[in-house]
């Protein structure tokens, strides 16, 4: 329980914001695992759909800090290597 106003104030804050990074990590989530089916079907047409919409919103992720910047750069990569490979 917060014995002051502002402590008050900053759970309340805190759960607010909690609750926004689940919802865009979970999002970011759903982007990359649509992107990683169609990477694994190995489906040019379905990476091509999904894979800018999978990077957007990673970056979208990490602009408002639910991940790190390194590990937005990380999971981008993946893809973006894993979409080289298939069109060898």
């Amino acid at each position: 329980m917060p014995n002051t106003k502002t402590a008050k104030a900053r759970d309340l804050t805190n759960e607010r914001d909690r609750l926004r990074n689940i919802a865009v990590k979970s999002r970011m989530k759903t982007f990359v695992k649509e992107a990683a089916t169609a990477l694994d079907s190995k489906d040019a047409e379905a990476v091509k759909k999904t894979l800018p919409k999978a990077l957007a919103e990673i970056d979208r992720a990490a602009s408002k800090g639910v991940i790190h910047a390194n590990s937005a750069a990380r999971k981008k990569s993946t893809l973006q290597r894993r979409a080289a490979e298939l069109s060898r």
